[in-house]
């Protein structure tokens, strides 16, 4: 199911991650649910294990364990992640994506590597478009020569380096660069994985709530590129 995981690259030494870690790995467990469990495996098609830790609760727990351990710095973010997609259970990679989702005004574009081995480490698009809208976009907006690395993504062989790619635009709003947009969109029309015609579609239909005449025009003009999933999901609030 899953394409193969990028090389890990070496988790940095963080006082700070083994601070959090050591708190996550405690508690976390002492609310898991086998079956709740269970069924959370099956609905995400056992890409991994979990606990079985509701989502209001699980973040509930995550601010016990960040609770006073102060403002993390890149190496922080990047060992706390990188420890967790090495644990087994789901929940402590949605923990890391989380975090990250926070903390990444405190990255630079020497994080986007770190981003890439999530991304592509047990992917489901539970964990990816997270990092997608919420880690690799902000990167990029912060630093306009990541585009260059977007334009190589959005080519990448892995299914879910090319959806970061696309997605990652996602929250631009007024900032979209329309000209990667549909572009992008247009290089991956032909794809046939559903999940990269319906990360085609949202990103439209996203980007309609900002510019729905120009939406509207793409798809008009790309309707014989564009597979139904693609245009359906564009156009569906329009």
């Amino acid at each position: 199911m899953s394409p193969a995981a990028e090389a890990a690259p070496g988790v940095p030494p963080s006082e700070l991650a083994d601070t959090v870690l050591a708190r996550l790995t405690l508690l976390f467990p002492t609310a898991a649910d086998r079956g709740r469990a269970a069924s959370a495996a099956v609905y995400m098609k056992h890409v991994a294990p979990f606990l079985g830790i509701p989502t209001p609760q699980r973040r509930a727990l995550s601010r016990t364990v960040l609770d006073g351990t102060g403002r993390p710095d890149e190496v922080d973010c990047a060992a706390v992640a990188l420890r967790c997609w090495q644990l087994p259970e789901r929940e402590y990679q949605y923990f890391a994506a989380d975090y990250l989702r926070r903390h990444v005004p405190r990255c630079s574009s020497r994080f986007l590597p770190v981003v890439r081995h999530l991304v592509s480490t047990v992917p489901w698009w539970d964990t990816v478009d997270v990092l997608s809208a919420h880690v690799a976009g902000p990167l990029v907006a912060a630093d306009p020569e990541l585009k260059a690395v977007m334009d190589e993504w959005i080519e990448d062989d892995n299914l879910w380096i090319a959806r970061t790619a696309l997605l990652h635009q996602l929250r631009y709003r007024d900032a979209t660069d329309t000209e990667r947009l549909f572009g992008y969109c247009l290089r991956q029309a032909d794809h046939p994985d559903f999940f990269i015609r319906k990360a085609i579609g949202w990103c439209l239909r996203e980007y309609a709530k900002t510019d729905p005449r120009a939406v509207r025009g793409f798809v008009d003009g790309a309707r014989d590129r564009l597979s139904p999933l693609s245009v359906r999901e564009a156009l569906k609030h329009l």
